[in-house]
């Protein structure tokens, strides 16, 4: 089996499908690997470390000749696969929902999608979970974004010359990114607080040693989706969480936002008021700004200001930490393979009926299959 990694082709994107290190294991498993010249020089990796690896280098359509299996980062476009096999896998990350165009344009293609990101949120599954692990990074990164824009030092210093108090950090959605964004903030020394719908998150905001925000008294309400992800809450949880967030956010300096909700644009946390509420010179970092945003006034790709608030909007944040987002991304993608690999036949088969298989497949036998994009 011949497995093709794409040099990306979407603006900004500096990760890459496969590392050396996964190049390695694919050869072990029995595939060829080729990969385009140049796929991973903006995450730090040589062509020439491709080869030592054991893979071939080579253009765009000798890459693609023939392959069976082409692994990308975001889904590269249908008309660009020319040479590959009939019926190849792509393995990517696809934005099913945002790009439900080329999801057709894949079945009419004849070409199998797999998407990555709707990998199910199963213990099986969860060394290939790539949400988790690119989020893992955008939540560190969130927080070093924050500081730069943050004319303060995070931890309290006592000096001789009087002290300088703690940055008050304050977190808004509790799923990995927040998580990661918690324990950084903690790290560099802030005072950190975290507010979630989902009420089982506060026991691990606390494990982080920062201070739970939940709304009390509004009786019913889990904010349990599936997978783990929230969902929407009720009018009466909206009013009663905005009213907390108000008397909350006013004394922050640093808020970062992460809460989204699949295949729906991400829900308003902060508005025009609650930023005109903070001290001048305070910082929110809206890590869900692709997908419409958590705050007013957020600007895709930008660092706008409002009132004197920074607002930091920056594109695909997983991206700016390259290598490691890179490295961790390339395992999930061989941890999903592998697991699906037959020796016998030399190939990754994928069994109909196995739940990860139906999860992540968009496409098969110029149809769109998936349940997610037919409901």
């Amino acid at each position: 089996m011949k497995i093709a990694i794409l040099k990306e082709a979407a603006e900004g994107e500096r990760r890459v499908a496969a590392t050396p290190e996964t190049v390695k294991k694919y050869i072990a498993l029995g595939a060829t690997v080729s990969v385009e010249a140049g796929a991973g020089a903006a995450a730090s990796i040589k062509d020439e470390d491709y080869a030592a690896a054991g893979g071939t280098v080579g253009s765009r359509a000798e890459t693609l000749s023939s392959a069976e299996a082409v692994l990308g980062v975001q889904g590269p476009d249908p008309t660009s696969l020319e040479g590959s096999k009939s019926g190849a896998f792509i393995v990517a990350i696809l934005n099913p929902f945002g790009q439900r165009e080329r999801v057709d344009a894949y079945a009419a293609a004849g070409v199998e999608a797999l998407a990555m990101e709707f990998m199910p949120r199963i213990t099986r599954a969860q060394t290939m979970d790539v949400l988790s692990s690119q989020s893992n990074l955008a939540g560190y990164k969130a927080v070093l974004d924050a500081a730069a824009e943050y004319g303060r030092a995070f931890p309290m210093m006592m000096t001789a010359a009087g002290t300088i108090p703690a940055t008050r950090v304050f977190v808004m959605g509790v799923g990995v990114a927040g998580l990661q964004a918690i324990a950084t903030a903690r790290r560099l020394g802030a005072i950190v607080s975290a507010t979630d719908v989902r009420a089982a998150t506060r026991e691990q905001i606390e494990s982080l040693g920062a201070k739970a925000i939940f709304v009390e008294n509004v009786k019913g309400i889990e904010g349990e989706g599936t997978g783990g992800y929230a969902t929407e809450m009720s009018d009466e949880y909206k009013a009663a969480q905005a009213e907390l967030v108000s008397s909350h956010i006013a004394k922050q300096d640093i808020v970062i936002t992460t809460a989204l909700i699949p295949g729906r644009p991400a829900p308003r946390l902060i508005s025009d008021a609650q930023i005109a509420s903070m001290r001048e010179g305070s910082v929110i970092v809206d890590l869900a700004v692709e997908q419409g945003g958590n705050v007013e006034g957020a600007v895709l790709g930008a660092v706008a200001e409002r009132h004197g608030v920074r607002i930091v909007g920056h594109r695909n944040v997983p991206s700016r930490l390259a290598a490691d987002a890179s490295a961790l991304y390339s395992r999930n993608l061989y941890n999903f393979l592998s697991a699906f690999w037959d020796k016998e036949a030399a190939r990754v088969v994928l069994p109909d009926d196995d739940e990860i298989v139906k999860g992540v497949r968009l496409t098969k036998d110029g149809r769109v299959v998936n349940e997610r994009l037919l409901a």
